[in-house]
């Protein structure tokens, strides 16, 4: 039983440990805005040659 005790002793003093942090609180959120990329880049890359898994069997659609 006593080794419960101080089980539970150093649980409250972690816990009174932890709350003694205040949270830290933001007035306002900034998001710095995106970047937009070049045409290029945004168009999808994949081939039609490329075979593609379609099952967790490893079967391929080519």
């Amino acid at each position: 039983m006593a080794e419960n005790d101080v089980l539970s002793q150093m649980l409250d003093a972690w816990r009174d440990d932890i709350e003694s942090v205040p949270f830290p609180q933001f007035g306002e959120l900034l998001i710095p805005r995106q970047q937009a990329r070049p045409l290029a880049e945004r168009r999808c890359t994949a081939r039609p040659s490329v075979a593609r898994v379609t099952n967790a069997t490893r079967r391929t659609d080519a």
